[in-house]
């Protein structure tokens, strides 16, 4: 295999934030789309690829398949280290992956299309009750990480410092989930702000769910 293959559905937010770590790579790859409220990644031949059902799975130039966006994005960076996404020194990797996990572990597992729709069949919710439901858990996350940014010399531009990375595309990624159910963020300036000026960015517009392929 010469041409890495992301398997990918435009607004997730876990595969976005992957086509922005490939973006800023300069990585090319084939797309493949995955509906997820079609069910796509349900499947027989995706399930063959990935037996979880879930994007992104992201095919290697050399056939390894990897799966789970921060293990894919810390790859990138290992592979092909420039422009690197995580800082040189041990403390600031270690905060940036902090920031980053708050994220991707505390945040996202709870607002993520399944278990949105498990709360539909399961228990009933309508549209409302799943709005508040993610803006509950958007601002249990949201407000203490705010606290952080704030109360940090290491905080610039970006999260972490000058330049873009792992917990920028994380943050960048959730707030445009964010926008979907009307999130909002002016009790979050900073997080705003850091959100914005990423979102900005070539790799970021890139790489955003309205430019893929299979946006609707």
């Amino acid at each position: 295999m010469s041409q890495a293959v992301l398997h990918s559905y435009y607004r997730s937010s876990t595969s976005f934030r992957v086509r922005i770590a490939l973006a800023m790579k300069g990585i090319g790859y084939r797309y493949e789309a995955h509906h997820l409220r079609h069910g796509e990644h349900r499947e027989a031949p995706y399930l063959a690829v990935n037996p979880q059902g879930l994007v992104p799975a992201l095919f290697w130039t050399d056939g390894t398949l990897l799966l789970q966006s921060l293990a894919i994005i810390e790859f990138l960076d290992e592979t092909v280290p420039d422009p690197p996404l995580l800082p040189a020194d041990p403390h600031g990797r270690a905060r940036v992956r902090m920031l980053s996990q708050m994220i991707a572990c505390d945040l996202h597992p709870v607002n993520n299309l399944r278990v949105l729709t498990s709360l539909r069949v399961l228990f009933g919710a309508g549209d409302d009750d799943i709005t508040n439901w993610f803006r509950h858990w958007v601002s249990e996350t949201f407000e203490p990480l705010e606290r952080m940014l704030a109360d940090s010399p290491d905080t610039g531009t970006f999260c972490h410092g000058e330049r873009p990375g792992l917990a920028d595309i994380c943050l960048a990624a959730q707030v445009k989930s964010n926008q979907r159910f009307g999130v909002d963020m002016t009790p979050f300036p900073i997080i705003r702000r850091i959100a914005d000026t990423a979102l900005a960015l070539p790799a970021f517009m890139e790489a955003a769910p309205e430019n893929q392929p299979d946006a609707e």
